[in-house]
Parts: C-alpha cells; structure tokens; sequence
C-alpha cells in the first residue's frame, strides 16, 4: 500500500513526471491498491484464528472488483508496451502519439475492458446454484473457486470462462510481445550498445512485471478445468493477488533513476520546510 500510493502521489505532484508512462503507472498502482485492499484485510483477519469466513456479500465485492482490477491491469500493461513502442521506434511524433487525450482515452478503455469482464463473470458465476454448498477452497472469492461450489454441471461455463480469459489475457500479451519485438528490431538496427541500455532501463521494469502477473494468471485462467490450477490455485493467487502488487512499485523504483529522483526531490524539499 505504502509503495503504490508513493509513486501514485510522486507521479501526481512531480513536474517531471508528467508524462505518458508515469500516467498509465499511476493507474497501475491504483489498480494494484484497489485489488489487495479487497483482498488482503479478510485474509488478515481470518488468519487470527480457526473460523475463517466471510459475507455473501463480502465474497460479491471481493469477486467483482478482483475481476474489475485484473482485467483493467491486462490492458493497463498493454497499454504501457504501446507507450514504450511509441517511445522507441517514434519519438518524433511520440508526444502526437501518446497526447494527454489518447492517454485518458486508454486509460479509460482499460478501466471499461475491467467493468466489462467483471460483470460478465460475476453475472455467469454467481447466478449458479450452490445447494448449500459455502465452503470456498481459496483464501477469497474468485471464478474457479465459486465455480466448485456450483451443483450443476459447469462445463460450459468452463468453458466460456476459458474462451473470456484466452482473449482477455492472450490478446494484450499477444501485442505486447508484437510491442516489444518491434523495439527489439529497432534497436538492432541502430547496432549501438548504449540504445540497448537505454531500451533495457526503459522497458525492463515493465518487462518484469508483465513476466509476473501474466505468468501467474495464465496458469490459473488459461487452461479449461486443469487439476494443477484447482490444486495450487490457491498459492498461486496468492502470488498474483498479494505478491505482484507489493513487487510492482519495488520494480519501478529500484530499476528507474526519475522515480528515485523524483522520490529524492519530494523528501529534501519536506525536509527543507
């Protein structure tokens, strides 16, 4: 929470950091805040002791804004690849590119892209009998967790969950594997060590962090009833939804010399009022 919100305020009040990237960070960080807050507490306060329960409606806002956040964040990275290939291989026209109204634009499509899987999702899952059964095996609500506690026969559900996730997960890794294998093609051009080093601490952190959430959530969301997924989908959302997050904001600001800078700025000027 500390570190999201730190590079959320340095981005907002940072004059050199008015910028396209640091924009879509922002919203990052925000999407980060806003998925382990909805899911981190509960899991706090069920780890005091043996009763481990929550709401019906707690597990309704859990599940909704967990499908919100992880969704705006596929794109949200999608988005940030695109800001980095405008970057490299246009500068000159990067500021016509990424202007402060296709910026909002984007970030709005990512935010809608959030809305639209989670009420598909929340719509198809939670309308699904249970018969009584309330026994979640996960430590919150997400699709494959409520989907077990469905008496009926789920498999085209599956199915389509499946089919949802595979455009939602594989169609912006898709570009932004597209993003950076124009970057990369660019800078052979050039043939020069010090463009590789300025891509490298251009894109590494936003590589990194795609290689993280994306890894995790494909092994959960990108295989129809896989039996490693319901067998370690737990720890494995534990990863994505709690670990990704806290590395998220370590990521940018240990590996980019503005945010440390800017962070520098920011704590000699409090310090010199």
């Amino acid at each position: 929470m500390v570190g999201n919100t730190v590079i959320i305020l340095i981005s907002s009040i940072d004059p050199k950091l008015k910028t396209p990237m640091y924009f879509f960070l922002t919203h990052l960080s925000l999407v980060d805040l806003c998925f382990t807050t909805s899911v981190v507490p509960q899991l706090l306060w069920n780890l005091r002791g043996p009763a481990k329960t929550i709401t019906f409606l707690g597990c309704v806002v859990q599940f909704f804004i967990s499908l919100l956040m992880g969704g705006a964040e596929c794109v949200l990275l999608m988005v940030m690849a695109f800001d980095r290939y405008a970057a490299v291989c246009k500068p000159l026209h990067y500021t016509t590119v990424m202007s402060p109204r296709v910026c909002k634009a984007l970030a709005a499509v990512a935010w809608l892209c959030g809305i639209g899987n989670s009420l598909i999702h929340s719509t198809l899952t939670l309308r699904l009998p249970r018969c009584g059964h309330q026994r979640v095996y996960n430590f919150f609500c997400e699709v494959p967790s409520m989907m077990k506690l469905a008496c009926v026969d789920v498999h085209a559900l599956e199915i389509q969950v499946f089919v949802a996730s595979l455009v939602l997960l594989c169609l912006p890794l898709a570009l932004i594997v597209m993003s950076y294998g124009l970057i990369v093609r660019a800078v052979v051009r050039i043939k020069s060590a010090q463009a590789w080093r300025k891509v490298l601490g251009t894109c590494g952190s936003h590589l990194m962090v795609v290689v993280i959430f994306y890894g995790t959530a494909l092994v959960v969301y990108g295989q129809p009833n896989s039996s490693f997924a319901h067998t370690h989908g737990k720890f494995i959302a534990l990863f994505y939804t709690v670990v990704t997050p806290t590395l998220n904001p370590l990521i940018y600001t240990l590996r980019n010399k503005e945010v440390k800078g800017a962070l520098r700025r920011l704590f000699y000027r409090d310090t010199g009022s």
